[in-house]
C-alpha cells in the first residue's frame, strides 16, 4: 500500500516531516508519497496530512489565503488522520488566544502561544506516551502550552503538569515536534493507529 501523506508546505520543517512519515511507513511495509501542500486542490487526495511547526499566525494566513482551510476541515471531517505539531498544534485548535491566529478548530482543545518559553529555553524530555511502550524523546522549541482540552479530546501525554499531546478523534497534536527525532512512533501513532483501526 501507498499513502498519500499531504505535508502543509508554506511554511516548517517541511522535509524533517516527509522523512518521519516514510520511515513510519516503511515500518509498516508500506510507501509513502509525500505530496507538499502549497495550494488548494491537493488535500482531498491525501490519506493523511501533517501540519508542520513555523510561525503560527504566518500559517494561519497563508492557509486561509489559499483556501487549504476549508479542505483540511473536510479532511478531518471525512474521518483522515491529521498530525498537528507545536505552530500546526495552534492552528489546529479552536482557540489560540491571539487574534492574529484563525484557528481551524479541528482539535478540541486551546493554547497559548511560545508559553514553554523563546528560542533559547528549548529543552528535550523523555515522555510517556500514551500508546507507546518506551519514553519518546520530546524536543520542545518555542513551545506552545495546551491550557484547555475539551471532552471530545484524549490527553495522550503532559509535561509539567500541562498536556503536550492529545488526540481528538482522527487528529493528534503535539506542542513539540517528532520529525525533529529519529523515532518515528508518534507519526505511526497518529497515522497507522488510525489507518489500520
Amino acid at each position: 500500500m501507498t499513502l498519500r501523506a499531504g505535508v502543509l508546505a508554506v511554511q516548517g520543517d517541511v522535509s524533517e516531516h516527509a522523512d518521519a512519515i516514510e520511515r513510519a511507513a516503511a515500518a509498516h511495509g508500506e510507501t509513502a508519497e509525500v505530496i507538499e501542500i502549497r495550494e488548494a486542490g491537493l488535500v482531498p487526495d491525501c490519506d493523511v496530512l501533517l501540519l508542520p511547526g513555523g510561525e503560527s499566525t504566518t500559517i494561519s494566513r497563508l492557509v486561509q489565503r489559499a483556501g487549504i482551510d476549508s479542505e483540511i476541515t473536510a479532511h478531518v471531517e471525512a474521518g483522515k488522520p491529521v498530525l498537528a505539531t507545536c505552530a500546526g498544534l495552534i492552528v489546529a485548535a479552536t482557540d489560540a488566544h491571539d487574534d492574529r491566529v484563525d484557528t481551524l478548530n479541528i482539535l478540541d482543545v486551546t493554547v497559548e502561544r511560545n508559553a514553554f518559553g523563546r528560542q533559547k529555553d528549548s529543552f528535550e524530555a523523555p515522555l510517556d506516551v500514551a500508546g507507546l511502550d518506551d519514553p519518546f524523546p520530546a524536543v520542545f522549541i518555542r513551545a506552545p502550552v495546551i491550557d484547555y482540552v475539551g471532552d471530545g479530546a484524549e490527553v495522550l501525554a503532559s509535561w509539567d503538569g500541562h498536556p503536550v499531546a492529545v488526540r481528538d478523534g482522527p487528529v493528534v497534536g503535539t506542542s513539540f515536534h517528532p520529525e525533529l527525532t529519529e523515532d518515528p512512533r508518534i507519526h505511526d501513532l497518529a497515522f497507522f493507529d488510525s489507518v489500520e483501526s
